[in-house]
């Protein structure tokens, strides 16, 4: 637990959050373990079993301190309000971003670019650890990447262009991440709309797990996760959590389904083929795949931004946070996260 960007997140299960005086305080089996004044918090996110005392609930909701609670795998549940606008306030700049074409086209230069930033830094690290014509395809193709320039892009149009150019490139050389297994994870190409190979399955459940995440950061934010700035809007799609993992596909969910497949976790019994064509996990491999991404969630890395530890699994909602700011103009543009080194 800790306070980030004017938020206290609160991740140990059977906390208790209380109320003295102005201050909210934080117990753990009956122990204090932080004490923060009020007025230095904007929101609260609780993950888990968390009591919040009646008191600390009314005193929050008359200072405008939202409260978001999630499940234990962070599950978007509800966010409590007051009577104050900050909530409100927010969504307009969100809505005014959205509608302003220049605006809206900055923010999705920053996306793609970190996009772009975090493929070359996967390419790399993979590269690393290859050897002989393999090392020198990843190489190349982090290279290749490197030319990517989004920022002198013009329209949405362009920058969408861009990102589906370097993410071809990227997933030309995608097979050649895969050390162990080869021969059953075979890799011809993204295939999403029936995925119809294990790699591809383990892709579009890994994204579907991380879009889950970006969509209850962003609700727990209370941002609309409607109205995006990359993708275009369509009714029914939460564009913005789109948007917001976009950035953290490579580091998250692709790296999720390489140590998978190369750890042997998963295994061509996982599997099985629909009438239809399509590949699905079978419900075991399924909890396992959870699994293994709710382990990630817990391990920890230093915030290249803000400098500080936290779980892989607050990143999310640091970027939905850092979202915000830049909607209220507190930023000048949004930083996407990449890794330090």
């Amino acid at each position: 637990m800790g306070v980030l960007l004017n938020t206290l997140y609160v991740t140990t299960a059977d906390t208790a959050l209380l109320k003295e005086g102005e201050t909210v305080v934080v117990r753990v089996a009956r122990e204090q373990r932080l004490r923060v004044p009020l007025h230095h918090l904007e929101s609260i996110v609780c993950l888990g079993h968390i009591y919040v005392s009646p008191d600390l609930m009314c005193l929050c909701l008359d200072h405008g301190v939202g409260i978001a609670f999630l499940s234990e795998h962070g599950r978007f549940r509800g966010r409590v309000e007051g009577t104050t606008q900050n909530g409100a306030m927010l969504r307009l700049d969100q809505m005014r971003a959205h509608l302003d074409e220049q605006r809206s086209l900055a923010i999705a230069k920053s996306i793609v670019q970190g996009k772009i930033a975090n493929q070359r830094h996967v390419l790399q690290r993979a590269a690393r650890e290859s050897e002989g014509d393999t090392a020198i395809r990843l190489s190349d193709a982090a290279r290749a990447l490197q030319m990517a320039q989004p920022e002198r892009m013009e329209s949405h149009d362009q920058v969408r262009g861009t990102e589906g150019e370097a993410a071809a490139r990227y997933f030309e050389v995608f097979g050649d991440m895969v050390r162990q297994q080869n021969d059953d994870f075979r890799w011809t190409g993204r295939q999403r709309r029936p995925p119809r190979d294990p790699l591809n399955c383990l892709l579009s459940f890994a994204y579907a797990l991380l879009m889950n995440d970006c969509l209850s950061a962003l609700q727990g934010n209370g941002l609309d996760p409607a109205f995006a700035f990359l993708h275009a809007f369509r009714p029914g799609r939460p564009g913005l959590a789109l948007d917001l993992m976009e950035h953290l596909r490579p580091l998250v969910a692709d790296r999720l389904v390489l140590s998978l497949v190369n750890n042997q976790q998963i295994r061509p019994t996982d599997f099985r083929k629909t009438e239809s064509g399509a590949v699905e996990l079978t419900d075991e491999a399924r909890k396992l795949v959870i699994g293994s991404h709710q382990e990630r969630k817990a391990a920890t890395i230093v915030h290249p931004l803000l400098g500080e530890e936290i779980p892989w699994g607050l990143v999310p909602h640091i970027e939905a946070r850092l979202l915000a700011r830049t909607l209220r103009s507190d930023m000048d543009t949004f930083p996407p996260f990449h890794p330090a080194g």
